[in-house]
């Protein structure tokens, strides 16, 4: 991580990744039926959750892991740990919107994302957005 602080131990991941699931559950997803869920780890250890919500309009959809950053920091939370997808499709990382999104709260978050039948992968966030624009290149 980019501060040494020590990334969230296995238990914590496990149960960010069934959090994720649970969310999935609650998507919006008529046109394309890919339903994904997300949960946000914060530094303080609560978990913040979102699900995709799609519009007929399709470029005003969401993806959840952009609703659930957004529910951390309206609950005044910015410091986002790491952050589990889980998708209706094989491990999915998240998609260079929401990757540039969750850059702002820790360029070296733990990004894990699981599919349907448990498989699992893991990234950071640094390695999935490889010199990427953030706060400070605004200095």
């Amino acid at each position: 991580m980019s501060d040494s602080r020590p990334e969230p131990g296995a238990g914590a991941i496990d149960e960010l990744v069934a959090r994720a699931g649970e969310a999935r559950e609650r998507a919006y997803a008529p046109y394309s039926r890919f339903r994904v869920g997300a949960a946000v780890l914060t530094s303080s250890g609560e978990t913040f959750t979102g699900a995709n919500v799609e519009n007929a309009s399709y470029s005003v959809a969401i993806c959840a892991e952009r609703v659930a950053a957004s529910q951390a920091v309206a609950s005044g939370h910015r410091d986002i740990r790491a952050v589990a997808v889980v998708s209706s499709a094989r491990p999915t990382p998240p998609c260079g919107v929401c990757r540039q999104f969750l850059f702002e709260f820790d360029p070296d978050m733990m990004v894990v994302s699981e599919g349907p039948d448990g498989d699992r992968r893991t990234w950071t966030l640094s390695d999935l957005l490889p010199d990427a624009f953030g706060p400070r290149d605004l200095e």
